[in-house]
């Protein structure tokens, strides 16, 4: 196939995958009324391994692996991400936790120079306290509004930048898929810890509770989306260079926005839109800035 045409269908696969991305934290969103977010992340995890392992043997794919510390950090960090980030759905709309989650690439520009010895010039640097500002600016309202709860998806932003950092150590020699299958073995078996000492000391965020029958299909379903948008973004980042993908991550603020009106029926209000322009705006510089030193 030649190379614009794989690259289109890279972008495709791309849009697909963030467009769906959503649909998983709505659930998330929903099933927090009955269920801690610990055990939430946890069933969620189960389920997608479940999908992800048979598919892996399957197609043949080499799943061993060297690299056992490497990959439970990344469980670990992972793990953490989702515990902070559905936590947050729990108290604030899914746009605006997602808004403020986007400043994820901006901190993984910083671990990236800090974790990796990646270079980069005062332009990025500018760009990425720019994004920071822009998370401020949509943190502010969201403070007066919901508390310290908005600051969770800065926490979630800042494990995932840290399990992104990581992964990238580990991607020039792993295959995706299974990249994504041991990181999420991990951080089952993280998350599994953790319900035990939630349990123990009575520990809400971290406490277990018998899912309904209702809730296990819909932990079902998030495991079946979360499985498939994995595939398409593993599928997206073989067929096109991550330069030309990452710009893509910010539909999701579309489709999140959309599904929090629909279902929950919450809207960002204009400061929110705001600081989340901002936070694109820099994050897209960003990333384009990284495509154009590449090519020199």
């Amino acid at each position: 196939m030649a190379g614009d045409a794989r690259t289109e269908l890279g972008m495709t696969a791309m849009v697909a995958a963030m467009l769906v991305v959503p649909v998983i934290d709505a659930i998330a969103k929903h099933l927090g009324t009955s269920l801690s977010p610990t055990q939430i992340a946890c069933l969620r995890f189960v389920f997608q391994t479940a999908i992800l392992l048979p598919l892996a043997l399957g197609t043949g794919r080499p799943i061993r692996s060297t690299h056992w510390r490497l990959h439970a950090a990344r469980g670990a960090f992972l793990a953490g991400a989702m515990i902070f980030l559905i936590w947050a759905f729990q108290h604030l709309p899914l746009a605006n936790a997602i808004a403020i989650f986007f400043v994820e690439p901006l901190i993984l520009t910083l671990l990236s120079f800090v974790v990796l010895g990646e270079r980069f010039g005062p332009r990025r640097l500018a760009a990425v306290v720019v994004g920071l500002v822009g998370a401020l600016v949509v943190i502010r309202p969201n403070w007066a509004e919901f508390g310290a709860a908005s600051i969770l998806p800065l926490g979630a932003a800042t494990c995932f930048a840290c399990y992104l950092a990581l992964t990238r150590r580990s991607a020039a020699h792993e295959d995706p898929i299974c990249l994504q299958l041991w990181a999420g073995i991990f951080a089952t078996g993280f998350l599994a810890a953790a319900l035990v000492v939630g349990g123990t000391f009575g520990i809400g965020v971290l406490a277990p509770a018998w899912p309904g029958a209702a809730a296990w299909g819909w932990l079902a379903a998030m495991g079946l989306v979360s499985a498939v948008t994995h595939v398409l973004i593993g599928f997206a980042f073989q067929q096109a260079p991550a330069s030309t993908l990452a710009p893509f991550q910010y539909l999701e603020i579309i489709s999140a926005t959309a599904l929090g009106f629909l279902v929950f029926g919450d809207f960002p209000d204009a400061l929110t839109w705001f600081g989340t322009a901002i936070i694109v705006a820099a994050g897209i510089y960003v990333f384009m800035r990284e495509r154009r030193l590449a090519r020199g």
